[in-house]
């Protein structure tokens, strides 16, 4: 099973654990919301773009809340659980895209209740979350009021963007990852001017 799979069955299970109203990291969402995102993402390719698209955020919206009031809890979760449909792009491209999406979901839910910890991840998700960091920083931090430098504890620079006073930020792939995509519980700490570290902090990052 790959990781993908493996993140996406850790996340079902949660969700089924948690039911469809409890909160998410997610602004104003909640697991029901979060669950008719991703079938929206996965089964709606006439909505999907909006989900980047601000142009198109409109319609894409009005979709997700059609599914969510088409959909009980338990369908949706099925949904998603089964994963992209045979006609989604998603189907082929699972292993690939999939891997952040569903590591930062499941942790949308894990860290939105309360006495939550860093899950130890095996040594392939580790890898494959590595893999994932430059790609989003490159979408989520090129606009920084700092030059951003993601690294893990041993050093190893993982991704670098953004412009201005240099700004190093550590923490394990898998926090790293949920820091590019703006979620504010990442276990990661900030050195660098502090004017510059400041102003990372309170810069929109994400999608």
């Amino acid at each position: 099973m790959s990781v993908a799979r493996r993140e996406r069955a850790a996340l079902v299970a949660t969700m089924r654990g948690t039911g469809p109203d409890a909160p998410t990291l997610c602004e104003g969402w909640s697991t029901r919301d979060l669950a008719a995102h991703l079938v929206v993402r996965e089964r709606r390719i006439d909505a999907a773009p909006g989900i980047l698209i601000p142009a198109l955020a409109g319609y894409t919206a009005k979709v997700q809340e059609q599914v969510t009031a088409g959909n009980d809890w338990a369908e949706l979760i099925d949904k998603v659980a089964s994963g992209p449909p045979a006609y989604s792009p998603f189907a082929v491209l699972d292993p690939l895209v999939n891997v952040a999406e569903m590591f930062i979901h499941h942790e949308d839910v894990r860290r939105a209740g309360t006495n939550w910890e860093p899950r130890v991840l095996d040594d392939e998700t580790v890898k494959a979350l590595t893999r994932q960091v430059a790609q989003f920083a490159r979408m989520t931090l090129s606009k920084s009021p700092a030059r951003v430098s993601l690294a893990t504890p041993d050093g190893k620079v993982l991704a670098t963007a953004g412009k201005g006073a240099p700004v190093t930020v550590t923490g394990e792939p898998g926090e790293l990852l949920l820091f590019a995509a703006g979620r504010e519980p990442a276990q990661v700490t900030l050195r660098g001017d502090d004017d510059a570290v400041a102003a990372l902090r309170a810069a929109r990052r994400g999608l």
